[in-house]
Formats: structure tokens, C-alpha cells, sequence
């Protein structure tokens, strides 16, 4: 027996747990990354848009093993989902400075390419090159947004991914309970990556790409998962940015993280200290997000 808990977003009780085992026990052969197809199959276990969740089902398998309630088989080959990855290869850049001299913003053209493989590789590619933080895999759901000149040269990059799982500033500004947190954060995004690149100097760019994607966010995200999203967050490094661009495209600054790490269990591992920016993309996120 053990009591019923979420995990990957799915109420996980004892009966859950039990056909697990049977399905481990039953298929000793089967790798991990068939355990989590058939357990999708089992459970009909499917996003928005009908896709299997394989790659919750492999979480929610290994986070179950972690908790020694199953023993999963050998690894056999390293996840190709891994967020770590090799740096995309380099790839020759035109540094021709741009300007706003003469450019109408209205002609820019963005798009969403996360299902596009060669915008998708150049996006990756400059924020390997140029993003301090440089590219990682995102995590969970997400969208790649690039920004082009109307002759076709990539301006900048932006990338959306799953929200922070705590965040005391926001948690305490939408005033949710662990349990609503946890049922309502799929509704949550986060601006984890914004690229301007380093030649591309045009006024108010970095703000009229923040608002257009606010208007579109919404309908890109229901068509890729099924689901809509009410509020976008992001977490601006303090000592190295000032939030400029988001304070100009109305987002509001709700307060600082503490400097600890998502990863940090022991309360030992210090990060820089972040601002936290939130977007409300409707005027009751708050009841989106399934609170009264």
C-alpha cells in the first residue's frame, strides 16, 4: 500500500503501482523505453493532442524507482531526451550590424519552429553561440520562437518551457496551495531563453517581440499540446540584467528567488539571485489556473 500522491501530473495510487509492477514483472526483457510506451497504451495516457506521454510515463517510472517501490532494468542506452547535449555545431554568422534605421517592426517576421528542423537547428545554434547561459534542451512542453528580418536574417531567439515546480514570490502572488499548485501549473510557462543578437540594434525590438508572442502564445500552445496557458513567468539574473525589455512590455517584477538551485536538495548549492517577472495572458488567470 501507499498513499496516493501525483506524479507527472497524474494521481498515482496503489492499484496504479500494482499494475506497474505486473507489467515489469510480466516483460523482464522489455528496455525502459518500452515499459513507458505500454504503460501509456495501458492507462490510454495521452496529451491534448492525442500523443502518447512516453516521456512522463519514463519519469513517473523512474521517480517510482527512486522511491524503491519498483526495480526498473538496466539502462541501456542514454536518453536522446537527455537536457544536456552536445553544443550544436558551429556555423558561420553574418555580423553585418543591423538597424532600426528604417525598418518597420510590423515587417518582422516571427514565427514558432520547434517542429521545423532547420530553423530549429539555427535557433539552437546562436543560443549555443551567443546566450550566456548557452542551449540546453527544454524542459518539458515547449515552443522556439525566431525573429527574422523580411530579407531572412535571424534577429533573435526565444524559448518557452515548463514553469519552475516552486517559486515563493510567484506562488505567494497567485496565492495557491501546494495541491493547486500541482494541478494548475501546466497552465504556467516560462520564458527560459531570450536572444537579441549581438549586431541587431533596433529600437524597442526586444518589447514588441514580448507582446506579440503574448497574443499568440495561447492559441501556439493549445494547437502543439491541447491545453491553453493563462501566465507566462521568466527569472531575469540580477546582477547582470535589468529587466528592461520585460517591465516595457508590462510585465510586473513580483520579488527576487532566494539563490538556491532547482537542484539543490541539501540547501548547499548557491545560484545568482534572480528577479521574477510574470505576463497574465487574461484577466482571471487566476480561475484558468483552476483556483475560485
Amino acid at each position: 500500500m501507499i498513499e496516493s500522491c501525483r506524479i507527472q501530473g497524474r494521481t498515482f495510487a496503489t492499484a496504479d503501482l500494482v499494475q506497474v509492477r505486473a507489467l515489469i514483472g510480466a516483460h523482464p526483457d522489455w528496455s525502459r523505453y518500452r515499459l513507458s510506451r505500454e504503460l501509456c497504451a495501458l492507462w490510454d495516457w495521452r496529451n491534448g493532442v492525442g500523443e502518447w506521454k512516453d516521456m512522463a510515463a519514463r519519469t513517473l517510472l523512474a521517480k517510482c524507482a527512486q522511491r524503491g517501490w519498483i526495480e526498473l532494468p538496466a539502462l541501456r542506452r542514454r536518453s536522446p531526451n537527455r537536457h544536456r547535449l552536445a553544443a550544436p555545431p558551429p556555423r558561420p554568422w553574418d555580423g553585418t550590424a543591423i538597424s532600426g534605421a528604417g525598418l518597420e517592426l510590423a515587417a518582422l517576421r516571427l514565427e514558432e519552429v520547434s517542429r521545423q528542423a532547420e530553423p530549429r537547428a539555427e535557433a539552437r545554434a546562436a543560443l549555443a553561440s551567443f546566450h550566456y547561459l548557452g542551449y540546453r534542451r527544454p524542459v518539458g512542453e515547449n515552443l522556439q520562437y525566431t525573429v527574422r528580418h523580411p530579407a531572412g536574417r535571424l534577429l533573435g531567439v526565444l524559448e518557452y518551457s515548463a514553469a519552475a515546480w516552486k517559486c515563493a514570490a510567484r506562488d505567494q502572488w497567485i496565492g495557491w496551495s501546494a495541491p493547486q499548485r500541482e494541478a494548475g501549473l501546466a497552465g504556467v510557462v516560462n520564458n527560459s531563453r531570450f536572444l537579441i543578437l549581438p549586431w541587431v540594434q533596433v529600437p524597442n525590438l526586444a518589447s514588441w517581440v514580448l507582446g506579440r508572442i503574448a497574443r499568440r502564445i495561447t492559441a501556439d500552445w493549445q494547437a502543439k499540446y491541447g491545453h491553453p496557458v493563462v501566465l507566462l513567468e521568466t527569472f531575469v539574473e540580477a546582477g547582470r540584467f535589468r529587466g528592461t525589455c520585460y517591465r516595457a512590455a508590462n510585465w510586473q517584477r513580483l520579488g527576487s528567488t532566494t539563490g538556491r538551485s532547482r537542484q539543490d536538495r541539501h540547501g548547499t548549492l548557491r545560484v545568482p539571485v534572480k528577479d521574477v517577472y510574470t505576463y497574465p495572458l487574461r484577466a482571471d488567470f487566476r480561475k484558468g489556473l483552476g483556483l475560485p
